[in-house]
């Protein structure tokens, strides 16, 4: 059996740890910071036997050497093509597949928050899909685009959008109260996105995750992947003064009142 727990670091930051509960071995999602999965390890008495990483920013790749240094410098590391990330070595692409802990990953290229960005895609976890997205899609919003640009940032979220409605969702911050509370702004009467803010909120007050979501909520409750819905096309014109008439213009005037919110 294979269990998926957060490492919390810095401020608001999730290192997941896949872990075989016989073998007591893991793996460890973008840890950008050692000291807390070091801890994690010791504690649960753990050897790490790989390293996750879906893209080059500093919090989600600090920590990879001080790991290998401690665990040994011919662990696996797979990620992105990147000249950004010196410790992969194995780089993966659109077309890269691997074993994980008998579980078969497929590799999903998403740029737009980077341009080297991936998303790790397990597609049957004992009938349940996982996703590893990095900054891409958050729980209740999106990255920051830095490197790309809107057409690129919802074509990547497309690709999400498009697995399988019971994938959960394991994003890399607990950003998900303040992104929660830029949707209740852009759709002040989806339901279903104020039955999760409650939710969540409850989560939040016990010091409990609110990650891993599942797609068909954020199908449900999350803008930047609604660009297409009516109440986010008037948000979205209302705001940005000017009629946004496709999808991209959309998401373009959504992630910039975000940016600002």
């Amino acid at each position: 059996m294979i269990k998926i727990e957060p490492i919390a670091a810095f401020s608001d930051n999730y290192i997941w740890c896949l872990y075989d509960q016989e073998r007591r071995e893991a793996a460890v999602v973008d840890p950008g910071d050692a000291a807390p999965v070091l801890e994690y390890l010791q504690k649960h008495q753990l050897t790490l036997t790989t390293i996750l990483i879906t893209h080059h920013h500093f919090d989600h790749t600090g920590g990879i050497a001080d790991l290998l240094a401690a665990h040994g410098s011919n662990l696996p590391v797979y990620g992105p093509y990147s000249d950004n990330i010196a410790q992969i070595t194995h780089p993966l692409d659109a077309t890269s597949s691997f074993e994980l802990f008998n579980l078969h990953f497929e590799c999903l290229t998403i740029p737009g928050h980077t341009l080297d960005h991936i998303a790790l895609f397990c597609p049957d976890n004992a009938g349940t899909p996982l996703l590893f997205c990095g900054d891409t899609l958050f729980a209740g919003g999106c990255g920051r685009v830095f490197e790309g640009n809107p057409a690129m940032m919802l074509k990547s979220l497309e690709k999400l959008a498009s697995l399988p409605a019971s994938t959960l969702v394991y994003c890399a911050h607990e950003y998900t109260l303040s992104n929660l509370a830029f949707a209740q702004a852009v759709e002040p009467d989806n339901e279903q996105l104020l039955q999760r803010l409650q939710s969540d909120s409850d989560k939040r007050q016990q010091a409990l995750p609110t990650i891993p979501s599942t797609l068909a909520l954020e199908l449900a409750t999350n803008p930047f992947l609604r660009c297409q819905q009516p109440s986010v096309i008037r948000s979205a014109s209302h705001h940005s003064e000017q009629a946004c008439d496709d999808p991209v213009a959309v998401f373009a005037a959504i992630r910039g009142w975000k940016d600002s919110f």
